[in-house]
């Protein structure tokens, strides 16, 4: 078990090791019973391919979908 602290900007680090376990740079986050609940999410990248235009970047795609997703978080919680 970690303890870990809350940052004035409500960021919350994750240990080293759980995150070497988990190999993932997106998570979800969830309340449940008074409970933060942490999950590893897969990358969006594999669902955008899909959406990739000639001369536009994997990256920037990427990072756009990363936007959305924080934004559809926000609006959950």
């Amino acid at each position: 078990m970690h303890i870990t602290k809350m940052t004035k900007k409500g960021q919350i680090t994750i240990p080293a090791e759980y995150r070497k376990k988990l190999k993932s740079e997106y998570y979800v986050v969830e309340i449940k019973d008074n409970e933060i609940i942490i999950k590893p999410f897969d990358s969006p990248a594999g669902s955008l391919k899909k959406y990739a235009k000639k001369g536009k970047n994997i990256e920037k795609i990427i990072e756009e979908e990363k936007e959305v997703l924080e934004e559809a978080f926000v609006e959950k919680a």
